[in-house]
């Protein structure tokens, strides 16, 4: 058994880190018992490392099952970048490359190989593989096995037949999201005995929280992103129209922008996804088509121009930010159109009760995320079953987010909607509760009831708000599939009569919560703000590098390493070897010309 101080010695040599990360260490440890492995991470916390280590202290292929061409294609130029012998097998791979791949997997001198789960399943490919000396199977992204799941995949399923065909081989899996019966599932349905699991904890302390509801929000997004102009970002919306839309506006405004989805042809989702991956500064407007094949290091924002689909989803999302552990934002925009377009697609899905009862629970749990008067991330967390202390780095923590005792305004609110018939939407019954002037009040006889004119020290988005937070908490429903319309549930009947009291949050004045890139928490790195010159220049040194090789600017070197090389100013190799992320092929490769820029900024 090869033992742990060989492998910090490969970490160091190959990776360029001094250590593992919080929780690698005994996922590595016991990868390399032989065991069955599964492990829960959060994305960002260094998942890939854990198979891609082990493949390099011991004999024989490690076998990398992923999701999508994109990944594979980027996770081997990672690899390769440094030294380390990796190639993947898919539909793009020509007839020459795969025959040399064949020829150095014979040869012994492959150590990784990504496949699809599609590509895994062919008989060719397994009973190959069964002929050649194959150590272990590592499955990425294994939550895709769960039907249930929002990236269900159902070649997912194939993969455990697949292994037993190609022999007794060590089965290992990793995903980032995976509560207690999606980790049961994947047990179930990848290993033939229980595997050994590993649980980390879901939180992303450097990455920054912030939601708000929808009021003009292309101008909230446009002070969010001006914010941060210069650094790499995602923006995700709910269909292609939206994305495309926002794409030209903001390429509009001189930011540089790319747009994906699924509607687009293969050519031009490949070649966007490449110059968001290679170039600094580019902002992809997405929809989640964008997904599990990102996998930039140095992503400094994820906006939400739309609610998401769910906590999971959300999670995965925003994961896709700050993974170079450097601190990075987010904000979610999210409104009562989306929510109610939520809950009428589940109802409109053919699933069981059971499932839209489940689906339910996880739009209402994610609605309780947008409305919350508490610290985003506690709920967050809790959500995974993880306990927390305040974060103090979320819009609430920050004092962006006033509460106060709201349960007159949702008596008056919930009386509106009651007395009107259950059956009239936001702004009829925000009319009604303010006194307005209005055709159609007169023309029911509403103008008449007593509500009328009850909520005229508010204005209509105070009411606007208190209705969506209202509807957030499921103490108001759709009343009609057809015509929409507020109905009471039972939690607003309580509210109503008195029996639960309801806390209602509103923003804080303007000027306290502008958009603004916020500071990094205490002892973090701080993220690259364009001001440090010597970081500038070995940026710009990075990207005449990366486009001559034609690789991704992180796969030279990431953010994080920069930004401690223009710190710690190394002048010998020797001392830029102690720089993180800085190993012995980087060394080689990189070293003399980075310190050259390093003095030429110094002077």
């Amino acid at each position: 058994m090869t033992d742990l101080a060989q492998a910090k010695s490969v970490l160091k040599k190959v990776f360029g880190f001094e250590d593992f990360r919080p929780g690698q260490e005994e996922i590595v440890g016991a990868i390399l018992s032989g065991g069955p492995v599964l492990a829960v991470m959060p994305t960002g916390s260094g998942k890939s490392l854990c198979y891609q280590l082990p493949a390099l202290l011991d004999d024989g292929l490690t076998l990398v099952v992923s999701p999508l061409i994109a990944l594979m294609r980027d996770q081997v130029g990672q690899m390769r970048a440094l030294g380390v012998a990796a190639a993947t097998l898919n539909s793009m791979t020509g007839e020459a490359e795969a025959a040399q791949i064949w020829r150095d997997i014979r040869a012994g001198a492959l150590k990784l190989l990504y496949v699809s789960p599609e590509r895994l399943a062919l008989d060719g490919l397994t009973d190959a593989l069964s002929r050649v000396k194959v150590r272990r199977v590592a499955v990425d992204e294994a939550h895709c096995i769960c039907e249930w799941g929002h990236d269900f995949r159902p070649e997912y399923r194939l993969i455990r037949e697949s292994v037993a065909r190609i022999g007794a081989v060590q089965a290992i899996a990793f995903t980032a999201t995976a509560d207690s019966a999606t980790r049961g599932e994947i047990a179930e349905r990848l290993f033939p005995a229980a595997p050994q699991i590993f649980v980390h904890s879901f939180d992303r302390p450097n990455i920054s929280l912030k939601f708000a509801a929808k009021d003009q929000p292309r101008k909230q997004l446009q002070r969010f992103l001006s914010a941060r102009r210069g650094q790499s970002g995602i923006v995700y919306c709910a269909s292609r129209a939206g994305a495309e839309r926002l794409a030209d506006f903001f390429a509009g405004q001189a930011f540089e922008t790319v747009v994906y989805h699924a509607g687009l042809d293969q050519g031009r989702r490949n070649a966007n996804q490449d110059r968001f991956l290679r170039e600094d500064g580019v902002i992809a407007f997405a929809t989640v088509a964008f997904g599990m094949g990102v996998n930039k290091p140095d992503v400094r924002f994820v906006a939400h121009a739309d609610m998401p689909s769910s906590i999971e989803a959300y999670y995965q999302e925003i994961g896709r930010a700050g993974r170079d552990g450097l601190p990075a934002d987010t904000l979610t925009l999210y409104g009562l159109d989306d929510m109610a377009l939520r809950r009428r697609q589940i109802d409109e899905k053919d699933i069981s009760d059971e499932r839209r009862r489940f689906e339910h629970q996880r739009l209402s749990a994610l609605a309780a995320l947008c409305e919350a008067a508490a610290c985003r991330r506690q709920i967050l967390l809790a959500h995974f079953n993880e306990q927390a202390p305040p974060c103090g780095a979320c819009d609430v923590c920050r004092g962006e987010i006033l509460v106060r005792d709201g349960s007159i305004e949702a008596q008056k609110a919930l009386s509106a909607v009651l007395r009107t018939g259950q059956r009239f939407g936001l702004n009829y019954l925000s009319d009604l509760l303010v006194g307005a002037d209005s055709d159609a009040l007169r023309r029911n006889g509403h103008d008449a009831l007593k509500t009328f004119g009850v909520g005229a020290d508010r204005g209509k988005q105070e009411w606007a708000s208190t209705f969506r937070q209202l509807f957030a908490a499921g103490a108001l429903r759709t009343a009609s599939v057809e015509h929409g319309g507020f109905a009471l549930t039972e939690k607003g009947e309580a509210i109503l009569r008195g029996r639960e009291i309801f806390m209602l949050r509103a923003d804080a004045p303007r000027e306290k919560s502008r958009d603004k890139i916020q500071k990094a928490p205490r002892g973090a790195t701080p993220a690259p703000q364009g001001e440090n010159p010597i970081f500038e220049a070995l940026r710009k040194l990075r990207r005449e590098i990366a486009q001559e090789q034609g690789v991704a600017a992180y796969m030279i070197f990431a953010d994080r390493t920069l930004l401690e090389m223009a710190d710690r100013r190394p002048a010998t190799l020797d001392e830029l070897r102690d720089i993180y992320g800085v190993g012995d092929r980087k060394i080689v490769a990189f070293g003399e010309v980075f310190l050259e820029a390093i003095a030429q900024a110094r002077a």
